[in-house]
């Protein structure tokens, strides 16, 4: 909780903080096998994808809206954890299966988030695997939607902002500066996302800079924290 309430208070804006808390809860989540998260937020009767860890993450939301159905939806809607463990398979949401089997995404789970009077939220986590979801999997993401769910309550209550396309635009440029910025840490550590992920947000604490900022730095050739201190051993 200690960590969500810093991303909100160094967002200087909603989008900014669900693009942030995104990228965390999927870097967070992804044990033992890495997933796409994206955060669905209906407001005033009209689900939009709020945020997504990645591109992939958000089509895989976006798709449901253009069927008005699919599993994330209903974990909103009928505030109910859903789990699709094999779309392929999936005869409820073959529509959308379909769909989506070019993306590589092969299961789902879709988590109920309490985001207060007026609005309901979901956090929907992709995998290309269909062994990633299992029970202990299931119940992780289920006790994270909790102070996900304080948090999100929190930020609405805070920023009493709509999500207009200019801010989600603004958003995903951020959104795209961070994943090249994970591409890059994962190339010079031979790491995985999660590990870079990770990386990125101690960082950002430890200098007390907004994500974004740091993930810039990182590509306008700024060392991370390994290579600084090889150099510094290397001068000794």
């Amino acid at each position: 909780m200690e960590q969500l309430q810093d991303l909100l208070l160094e967002s200087p804006g909603f989008d900014d903080f669900l693009l942030e808390l995104t990228v965390f809860s999927a870097s967070k989540l992804a044990a033992p096998e890495p997933m796409l998260c994206a955060i669905s937020l209906e407001r005033d009767g009209r689900p939009v994808t709020a945020a997504s860890s990645s591109d992939s993450a958000k089509q895989m939301d976006e798709r449901q809206y253009g069927f008005d159905d699919g599993p994330c939806l209903t974990a909103l809607r009928e505030n109910r954890t859903v789990l699709v463990s094999d779309l392929k398979t999936s005869e409820r949401w073959s529509r959308y299966s379909q769909a989506v089997t070019d993306d590589g995404i092969t299961s789902v789970l879709a988590v109920p988030v309490n985001a207060g009077p007026n609005a309901a939220a979901a956090l929907n986590c992709y995998a290309r695997s269909t062994h990633t979801f299992n029970a202990a999997t299931i119940a992780a993401v289920e006790s994270y939607a909790v102070p996900l769910s304080r948090i999100l309550r929190l930020a609405l209550r805070v920023h009493r902002l709509e999500i207009h396309p200019e801010g989600l635009h603004g958003a995903l440029q951020s959104r795209a500066i961070i994943d090249a910025a994970l591409s890059l840490i994962m190339a010079q550590t031979r790491g995985s996302r999660e590990d870079a992920a990770t990386l990125l947000h101690e960082m950002a604490r430890s200098s007390k800079q907004q994500l974004k900022q740091i993930a810039t730095d990182i590509l306008n050739g700024s060392k991370l924290p390994e290579q600084v201190k090889r150099d510094d051993e290397a001068q000794q």
